[in-house]
């Protein structure tokens, strides 16, 4: 079984002409509310998807050889964002690979 990539997706968004028709045949009556203004498409060329992606974490302990935890911390703050990320780098290699 596969499972449901958890990396960040970061594409831009194309302003195709399905879009730019669409937002010219909205219902106007409902752009009336202050707090969250209707932008126009050309609003959106620079926007960025998954850029504030967040993947849902779950607080673990595990036992670790002093050796690694001593060369992790050697490089400064994060050693624990380290960790996580050598380990997402070993996910996607082993994903690749099947």
């Amino acid at each position: 079984m596969r499972l449901k990539s958890t990396s960040p997706r970061k594409a831009k968004i194309k302003i195709t002409g399905d879009i730019r028709k669409a937002f010219e045949m909205r219902d106007q009556r409902l752009d009336s509310d202050r707090d969250a203004p209707t932008m126009p498409p050309e609003f959106w060329t620079q926007a960025t998807v998954g850029k504030y992606y967040r993947p849902i974490k779950t607080q673990i302990s595990f036992r670790i050889d002093n050796e690694i935890l001593d060369w992790l911390k050697s490089k400064g703050e994060g050693h624990l964002v380290r960790i996580n990320d050598i380990l997402r780098e070993r996910m996607a290699a082993e994903r690749r690979m099947t």
